[in-house]
């Protein structure tokens, strides 16, 4: 069965997209730590980070650095956290989260935005990323 993440990849769940290319889809988190929490996926389906190929798990770094950057541009931050967590959803993933203190603390209280605001706020990004 496929998961969320790749349901999204395919549109067959919504997402607001920030980034894509053959490899990988980078889209807002619909419950955000912080303003800009994007997540980064392969297409490809894997359940573990580690269990990616050598070549796929430098280019998933890779691309996130871009996105990374591109987030760090558009919101109000110190700079960009990465967290790989992994056991919420059975699809390898990184979080690329704002910082305004020095951890990620994935027990807070999440943010809530409105979709004009989560639309509005992946435009902004998507148009900062350089591929």
């Amino acid at each position: 069965m496929a998961s969320i993440f790749t349901k999204i990849i395919s549109g067959e769940i919504p997402a607001y997209k920030i980034a894509e290319d053959e490899n990988f889809f980078a889209f807002l988190d619909i419950s955000p730590l912080e303003e800009g929490h994007t997540l980064v996926v392969p297409k490809l389906e894997v359940d573990y980070i580690f269990d990616l190929e050598d070549d796929l798990l430098a280019k998933l770094h890779l691309f996130s650095k871009k996105v990374a950057k591109a987030i760090d541009a558009s919101v109000d931050c110190k700079r960009v956290g990465v967290a790989v967590v992994g056991l919420e959803v059975p699809h390898a993933h990184i979080h690329l989260i704002p910082l305004h203190k020095d951890a990620i603390n994935f027990a807070q209280v999440r943010k809530s935005f409105s979709k004009k605001e989560l639309e509005q706020l992946a435009n902004k990004i998507a148009s900062k990323v350089i591929l």
